[in-house]
């Protein structure tokens, strides 16, 4: 029996797109006819998190030997995406948003990471898969 290991493939893509992620704008903010690029660099502690999603994923990769370790690593890589996701739209609309109008650049960064979530979640169906076909394989023997 062979196990195909997308998942590594999804996990690796989804790294990638983490860390793009993190050096690309994701919004834009007109004040006073003025155009101004967000980055995640302009907000320290929410490159770190991105980073630190980047670094779990990347983790993820090597953790195959333990399936279980792998998916939960992944899973929590998959929340905190989500949670990433809500802290961009809180920087960008809640209290303390920059004042102007606001626009999100969907040529840009939350193209990559809503395609980050993806792979992630792809990763993680991949994984349970194989987690089943080795204890179906087990059951066997």
């Amino acid at each position: 029996m062979v196990i195909q290991r997308w998942q590594t493939v999804f996990l690796f893509l989804a790294t990638v797109l983490m860390v793009v992620f993190s050096l690309m704008p994701f919004a834009s903010v007109t004040i006073d006819t003025e155009v101004v690029q967000l980055h995640p660099k302009d907000y320290p502690v929410y490159l770190v998190v991105n980073l630190l999603i980047a670094a779990l994923l990347f983790i993820s990769i090597f953790k195959y030997r333990n399936l279980k370790m792998q998916k939960k690593v992944t899973l929590l890589s998959v929340v905190l995406i989500c949670c990433s996701a809500v802290t961009g739209g809180m920087l960008l609309y809640g209290p303390g948003a920059p004042k102007g109008a606001v626009e999100l650049e969907w040529a840009g960064g939350i193209v990559l990471l809503l395609a980050a979530l993806l792979f992630a979640i792809f990763a993680y169906r991949g994984i349970s898969s194989d987690q089943r076909k080795l204890s179906s394989n087990d059951r066997i023997r």
